[in-house]
């Protein structure tokens, strides 16, 4: 608990619930303007929507055809904001996106490309361009009968990394992070909210005390209100599932492509993890309860059709090394197709009885930190500790302060100062850490220094450190929510990290 926490009898100014993007960026948003928090969430951080993206910092090209230009230059304005506070975990990258006579007219693609350009007031990244795919290296991947397209700019990011530095910058300002935890139940007692939590790792209970509560739960944003609250709310979420596979890679280049299917729908084909190829999404509505979900055989079918109309190289089902799926809690506008659904975030304010409730319906990464101001901006009348001036869109995230030439040239110095530190390894620890790769090298003077391999360049002080400073508690954690070496070690590997992991935590 941090030096700032209140005592017993002093409540804490904010309880969040829900450590995905929205609760993390909420919680160091508030602390930062002097209140104190507590963020609890019920498994690990990101563990659900928020590390099963497309892992873009994007405005949403195609939420044009919906006309939601409030939401989209809301997004392309937060795009060159998160692109410079957190310049290792984020880059730029260029789109591709071939013209296909059987979907949207190329003057339409012209036209929304062009808006999105103009729509971004601080753009810095190169605007969009046609281009010849018969001249244009990014048609070599491309059946020829693709020969004209587009190139246009966006965002990349490492989505489950972009919560915990959230976290860890909120918990280094003074916030308390507890994962593994579930609210119980909480009720309004004299102006404030006593809840009761659960540590869901020992099982022991215990009660707090929150001038206000913020539902940041997500896909459980409506259970938390109809269940553990017990509150009528007439807003609700509709869940849709959005499924990604990874394959070896399928392209050469730094590009990424942009394919529009038949049905309206695009799917994404992004260089990951330097050997591979990520596809998404899909879009398929889910009626069940909000929990973990996993890919559907047809959903991998639908991917792999999708880019085998557009690439010569043809991916099958058999290639599929890895894949991931999430739950999108969308506010219901009532739309009848679920790719139309809005992307757009609705906060509301619940002030009966006293003590405040904001519960945040929708949202998405790009727009996290927007939502995070929007949010105090709407709980300040009701809780004057933040209504301090909004302070993130200039604040770097933990390991951002990567200093001159970029990522390049953190990296050069990176390898200056360790000259030890096998290529690889010196990118992977500036790639996800940024400036504090320093902290986890530490004294180090060579590998034997970083302790045991347990497989690929992982070692046990790198391990030591997720766990002593990210929350990594269970092997999952550090290997696909921390970093993404599950895709590359082999079961014995694996194996010897969630062994090592399991008696560190014990």
């Amino acid at each position: 608990m941090s030096d700032s926490a209140p005592s017993p009898a002093q409540p804490y100014d904010l309880l969040i619930v829900g450590g995905g993007v929205n609760g993390a960026g909420i919680a160091r948003d508030a602390v930062g303007r002097g209140a104190s928090v507590l963020l609890v969430e019920q498994d690990d951080l990101a563990s659900y929507t928020s590390s099963a993206s497309t892992k873009l910092i994007h405005g949403g090209l195609r939420y044009l055809e919906y006309y939601e230009f409030r939401l989209v230059r809301e997004a392309l304005t937060e795009r060159e904001r998160l692109l410079a506070m957190a310049p290792h975990i984020m880059w730029p990258m260029r789109f591709v996106l071939p013209h296909s006579k059987l979907v949207r007219p190329a003057w339409m693609l012209k036209a929304g490309l062009f808006l999105y350009d103009h729509l971004a007031s601080n753009m810095t990244l190169p605007k969009s361009r046609a281009v010849d795919f018969r001249t244009h290296s990014s048609g070599r991947p491309l059946k020829p009968e693709y020969t004209k397209g587009f190139v246009y700019s966006d965002g990349w990011v490492q989505d489950s990394r972009l919560v915990v530095l959230n976290a860890l910058d909120a918990a280094e300002r003074g916030a308390e992070i507890r994962t593994r935890t579930r609210l119980i139940k909480a009720d309004r007692v004299n102006g404030v909210w006593e809840a009761v939590l659960e540590d869901r790792v020992t099982g022991t209970t215990s009660t707090v005390r929150a001038r206000a509560l913020v539902n940041a739960a997500g896909p459980w944003v409506a259970k938390l209100l109809s269940e553990t609250l017990q509150i009528p709310n007439s807003k609700s979420v509709r869940l849709v599932k959005g499924s990604h596979i990874i394959v070896p890679r399928v392209f050469e280049g730094p590009q990424a492509y942009i394919f529009q299917n038949p049905d309206k729908r695009i799917v994404f084909a992004i260089p990951y993890e330097q050997n591979y190829t990520l596809i998404g999404t899909t879009d398929i509505p889910w009626k069940e309860a909000p929990g973990t979900v996993g890919i559907a055989p047809d959903e991998v079918t639908y991917l792999c059709e999708s880019v085998n109309r557009y690439f010569q190289t043809e991916v099958k089902e058999s290639d599929v090394v890895w894949s991931y799926a999430g739950l999108r809690p969308l506010y219901d506008d009532a739309s009848a197709n679920a790719s139309a659904v809005t992307r757009d975030y609705v906060l509301d304010l619940d002030t009966t009885d006293g003590a405040p409730l904001l519960s945040i319906f929708g949202g998405k990464i790009t727009t996290y930190r927007k939502l995070a101001e929007h949010a105090l901006e709407k709980l300040a009348p009701v809780l004057p500790v933040v209504t301090g001036a909004s302070w993130t869109a200039s604040e770097v995230l933990p390991g951002g302060d990567i200093g001159e030439g970029g990522f390049a040239g953190a990296l050069a110095r990176l390898r200056r100062a360790a000259p030890w530190l096998p290529e690889q390894l010196a990118w992977r620890l500036m790639r996800n850490y940024g400036s504090r790769a320093y902290e986890i090298i530490g004294e180090s003077a060579s590998m034997q220094d970083m302790g045991e391999l347990l497989g690929g360049d992982l070692t046990t002080r790198e391990v030591d450190y997720l766990i002593g400073k990210e929350w990594a508690r269970a092997p999952e954690d550090v290997l696909w929510r921390r970093s993404k070496m599950g895709l590359h070690l082999n079961d014995a590997e694996k194996n010897a990290v969630a062994d090592y992991v399991k008696k560190k935590v014990a």
